[in-house]
């Protein structure tokens, strides 16, 4: 390891304390979607005073931002992500259910941890900027309302990425590896359907019930299931029945649709045959709609070429160890949750081989931290998930890691994962994070071949364009 990537990760150690407090109070903070307001301003402050140049509500977003710092290219993104999970109040460490707020929200998905580990690698790419002179920039990026809100989607549509050389990013996740594979795309979308109110019993035939529009519309789209690919998913939450009174002729009534596909062109076209369903649904009952765009997302490239910088450095840098308490805690953890057995990793699911090196190292380590690097996986891959890193990746060459945060096989979106992101587990997996991070993109600075490869790559991947699935006329909202 060069005595300047050394250096850089002196820094980030350096400003661990800090750094971990950021992660701690954003858990503290457990805000929603698009009202990250307290985090991302914790993130300017702390920014504004390590001297990067802070952009505030990029994009048009009032929770998101960008602060560089250096000059000239490259030009390497780091994303971060702070935004929390409703009904996932939890405290720290805990071992049972056990809310801090009554129905709060919770870090559910490790967002804490995530921005904290992208501010850790911005810190360690100033100082090697710092400390070499060389040209180049890092932009760390506020990237809000990922669990809803698709921020990076709605600056994909505006050409953000487009400036990038290369874009890098983490995830809290239960093994430590390099993220390869494509993902689901996603739309979303909001029928708010307006009819007439009557007595149910005594004139129904002046009623024109919303509610039986929604029915109408979850039966269209069920018979559309059988005409959609394999890898498609359409799901649906009624936001809004009418009312509790049966002898009603229910005047409104909401619902929320997703639609998935592996690829954002079939989405989009998909959405379109959903819109028509709505409409079908509408005329049946002569009712009205109104179709609110709420957010899509695309599909995730994959850049070899930068998953192997990635490797390099995490097989370098090692993993997270633990001390006897965190094991125990973790080890008690597993029990509270079904899975924790399972054999983890993306490449333990697509390579047989990998698989069995991956078992026999969760059997070496004995404990329910995997306190390994799952090994580099580069082949087709597919999570049947969603992220707006997605978006990301259509306009720049992207790249992203995983680092243990909570015990093998807890499940995404889980207390277990709130009162985990709290501890002393997952504030080692964001300094970690953050120094993987710091390292690949020291290389990508020192050496263009690696950058131009990247490039190379993306443009071949990516020939047949990005398809944006947010409107020109979106705007970033959450549903009713």
């Amino acid at each position: 390891m060069t005595r300047e990537k050394q250096a850089a990760l002196a820094a980030i150690e350096e400003n661990s304390e800090k750094i971990m407090e950021v992660a701690d109070r954003i858990w503290d903070y457990a805000e929603l979607s698009l009202q990250e307001v307290k985090s991302a301003a914790l993130y300017v402050q702390v920014l504004r005073e390590e001297g990067f140049a802070v952009e505030e509500g990029v994009c048009g977003i009032a929770t998101a931002f960008s602060a560089g710092f250096g000059s000239g290219r490259p030009v390497i993104g780091i994303l971060a992500e702070y935004d929390a999970l409703s009904g996932l109040s939890q405290r720290a460490g805990g071992l049972e259910r056990e809310e801090l707020v009554p129905g709060g929200c919770g870090h559910g998905c490790g967002h804490n941890l995530l921005g904290a580990g992208a501010l850790a690698a911005a810190l360690g790419i100033k100082a090697y900027l710092q400390e070499t002179g060389a040209a180049g920039t890092v932009v760390l990026y506020g990237c809000p309302g990922e669990e809803g809100g698709a921020a990076k989607a709605f600056m994909a549509r505006d050409g953000l990425w487009r400036q990038l050389d290369a874009a890098l990013t983490w995830h809290p996740e239960d093994v430590n590896e390099v993220a390869t594979g494509s993902s689901n795309s996603c739309i979303q979308v909001q029928y708010k359907f307006t009819g007439t109110a009557s007595h149910a019993a005594a004139a129904p035939e002046l009623g024109r019930s919303a509610l039986d529009a929604v029915e109408l519309m979850n039966i269209g789209v069920q018979f559309l299931r059988e005409h959609m690919s394999s890898r498609a998913r359409i799901h649906y939450a009624i936001t809004d029945a009418g009312g509790c009174s049966p002898n009603v002729v229910q005047p409104r009534a909401s619902v929320l649709y997703m639609v998935r596909s592996n690829r954002v062109a079939e989405a989009v076209e998909l959405q379109k045959r959903v819109d028509k369903i709505a409409e079908g649904a509408a005329l049946m009952t002569e009712t009205a709609f109104e179709r609110k765009f709420i957010d899509g997302l695309a599909d995730t490239v994959s850049n070899f070429a930068l998953e192997k910088v990635l490797y390099d450095n995490f097989a370098q840098l090692g993993v997270p160890q633990y001390t006897e308490e965190e094991q125990a805690y973790a080890d008690a953890l597993a029990r509270t949750y079904p899975g924790s057995d399972a054999v983890p990793g993306v490449a333990a699911e697509h390579d047989p081989a990998a698989h069995a090196q991956v078992a026999a190292l969760q059997k070496q380590t004995g404990h329910a931290m995997n306190a390994f690097l799952a090994p580099l996986y580069q082949g087709e891959a597919f999570q049947a998930g969603s992220t707006d890193v997605g978006d990301v990746s259509w306009l720049t060459p992207t790249a992203q890691i995983h680092v243990a945060s909570w015990p093998n096989g807890c499940p995404g979106h889980s207390w277990q994962n709130v009162s985990c992101a709290g501890t002393g587990i997952g504030r080692k997996a964001a300094i970690h994070a953050g120094k993987v991070l710091a390292a690949a993109a020291i290389d990508l600075f020192a050496q263009p071949e690696l950058l131009r490869k990247a490039r190379a790559e993306f443009e071949e991947r990516t020939a047949q364009g990005y398809v944006c699935p947010i409107p020109p006329e979106a705007v970033p909202c959450v549903p009713d």
